[in-house]
């Protein structure tokens, strides 16, 4: 029996603790055990003197054939464990749950918030008030209440602190990000507790406490301390995100950060004025990670695995990117079509500067994207961040919208006359223009961001392997999207290897399903796997703290080239025509190539 409480923690809080570790490793930073290891040492100091107090006074007890018998301050050594051991298994839960978020996008100040926060807020400060109150006069009276009084009085003036602070962002956060980690472990340590209390592993003194109980003889008190500590812990993790999310997002206020940024710069950047947000700048991220997640769920998941300003960068890449896409591709006219590549050819040469002139100024830049193009797009050009980047990628990849356009027209005429993948050559270039482009792009905002700087030659090694696996990604994306290109009368498979089959590009578009084309989408997947196979291994060479997050994106979009493979061309799921992966198939993906990386 001395042994008692210590096996409460073998039988029930190490296992989950183990099992979430398991989980989470492969997407554990370094980052994110530096954030747990504070919010441990903060937990385990601030609960030391209020456990004690408790202890001392006779409030809680642990007969003595319970515990094994060392104690600091009075507390046995079983009941420190479980500061460590809840702290960490809350914050896991948190940390998994809050992965696929970027934390930058729901930064926001009392002018952006919508009024509905505002009184959300508001109402918490009041009840967290009245409780302070209400515990105060419990603590005085003393008898009954007493419990509950001090459960009040040590918990609410920190959540009162973290909800004034941060209670707009932590509103805006997606509910299963903030109550599932609080829940969840709320109702396992309420089970624990009540197992332990039937067992008299610790007892509340009857003259201290209201005596009603949830179930069982699970005490109200022990409930309500449960819920409130798992509160503590998630209110102080979201306190942390939002501090790294301010130093991510604003380089002009904190243009350099430590890898693990030291607790004054964090508190620095959570105790900034809210209004000295650059709005703008927040609400274009927002606009670039709704277009992510409606236009590429792969890359989607694979950028939660990149670190911070990094990861934003390259959301911001990605979304002029699709952004310039889709004006050009959703031009009513070819004459449209034109009009766009042309005013996006104009906005790089103000970004970048040209033979004629040198590179305009921010004001510049941003009325000429103002006057130009439709507000939906406006941030997506103002925010690409061109200053790590250079702009031959980007001329080559308007060049490839320009052999989407080449297309042609509605009319079957004009279709008839105007197929430009003639050959493998061909095909090749517009991958390289389409893709191999954007490969080399990412890679330079790896480059800038990484705080070990690889040897010149090791870098050229590697922009050559992107250009080799962004032919792979882009034969894969030809042969997914086949269906849903010859809706709008285009085949980018090569008109030769059409010609071997007796078709000719205008049977595609009438009959994309029949079998030859089938085979052909084959032959194209296997090009794509060959291509993948001369570069994948070359990806070893990149830095150690983004290598598993840009494998993640490759094997995320290789894998749906690997369904087509699997089902003949026939997908697990389709959406508007196109080959899905499952999402837990997703996560298996990412989940194994990070433990592997």
């Amino acid at each position: 029996m001395a042994y008692d409480y210590a096996l409460v923690h073998l039988k029930y809080t190490i296992p989950p603790a183990c099992l979430l570790t398991f989980i989470l490793k492969p997407l554990l930073t370094k980052l994110d055990l530096y954030k747990t290891f504070i919010l441990i040492l903060i937990a385990f100091f601030t609960t030391i003197p209020w456990d004690s107090y408790l202890i001392r006074h006779g409030i809680w007890t642990y007969p003595p054939d319970a515990i094994a018998g060392p104690c600091l301050f009075g507390i046995p050594l079983e009941e420190l464990f479980f500061f460590v051991i809840q702290t960490y298994i809350t914050s896991m839960l948190y940390i998994l749950l809050n992965k696929p978020v970027l934390h930058a996008q729901f930064l926001t100040n009392k002018n952006d918030s919508s009024p509905k926060s505002r009184r959300i807020r508001a109402v918490g400060q009041i009840i967290l008030v009245g409780c302070i109150i209400t515990s105060i006069s419990l603590v005085k009276t003393g008898g009954p209440g007493t419990y509950l009084g001090l459960i009040l009085i040590w918990a609410c003036p920190v959540v009162l602190l973290t909800w004034s602070f941060s209670g707009y962002f932590l509103i805006g956060l997606p509910l299963t990000c903030v109550a599932l980690p609080i829940i969840i472990p709320t109702v396992y340590l309420w089970i624990i507790d009540e197992l332990a209390l039937g067992r008299g592993t610790w007892a509340i003194e009857s003259g201290t406490k209201l005596g009603w109980c949830l179930w069982g003889s699970l005490e109200l008190e022990e409930a309500l301390f449960f819920l409130l500590t798992n509160i503590l812990i998630v209110f102080g993790l979201v306190a942390f995100d939002r501090g790294l999310a301010v130093l991510y997002t604003f380089q002009e206020l904190f243009p350099v950060i430590p890898e693990m940024p030291p607790p004054g710069l964090l508190a620095k950047a959570i105790l900034l004025d809210p209004l000295k947000y650059d709005m703008i700048r927040v609400r274009g991220i927002r606009e670039a990670v709704q277009t992510l997640r409606r236009k590429s769920r792969s890359f989607y998941l694979a950028s939660s695995v990149f670190p911070g300003r990094l990861r934003i960068d390259l959301i911001l890449l990605y979304s002029f990117c699709r952004v310039a896409d889709d004006l050009i591709d959703e031009s009513h006219t070819e004459s449209d079509g034109i009009v766009w590549i042309q005013k996006l050819t104009n906005f790089l040469d103000h970004v970048y500067g040209s033979d004629k002139a040198p590179p305009s100024s921010m004001h510049t830049i941003n009325d000429f994207v103002e006057e130009n193009f439709p507000e939906y797009a406006r941030s997506a050009l103002t925010l690409l961040p061109t200053k790590p980047l250079r702009s031959k990628p980007f001329y080559e990849l308007l060049e490839g919208f320009k052999m989407d356009h080449s297309f042609g027209g509605t009319d079957s005429s004009q279709r008839a006359r105007r197929f430009p993948i003639e050959d493998e050559a061909d095909l090749e270039l517009y991958a390289h223009r389409v893709a191999s482009t954007v490969g080399e792009l990412c890679l330079r905002l790896v480059f800038h961001h990484n705080t070990t700087k690889l040897p010149s030659d090791k870098e050229s090694i590697l922009v050559i392997a992107a250009h080799t696996m962004g032919h792979a990604l882009q034969y894969v994306n030809v042969a997914r999207d086949t269906l849903v290109d010859a809706e709008i009368g285009r085949v980018y498979l090569p008109s030769n290897w059409l010609k071997q089959e007796d078709l000719i590009p205008q049977d595609v578009v009438k009959t994309p399903k029949q079998p030859k084309v089938e085979m052909l989408r084959q032959k194209l997947l296997d090009w794509a796997f060959k291509e993948y196979g001369r570069s994948r291994d070359t990806m070893n060479m990149l830095p150690r703290e983004v290598r598993g997050p840009l494998i993640v994106a490759v094997e995320s979009y290789m894998e749906i080239g690997r369904v087509l493979r699997e089902r003949t061309g026939v997908p697990s799921k389709t959406r508007k025509g196109r080959a899905t992966v499952s999402r837990s198939r997703r996560i298996w993906v990412a989940w194994k190539n990070l433990s592997a990386a």
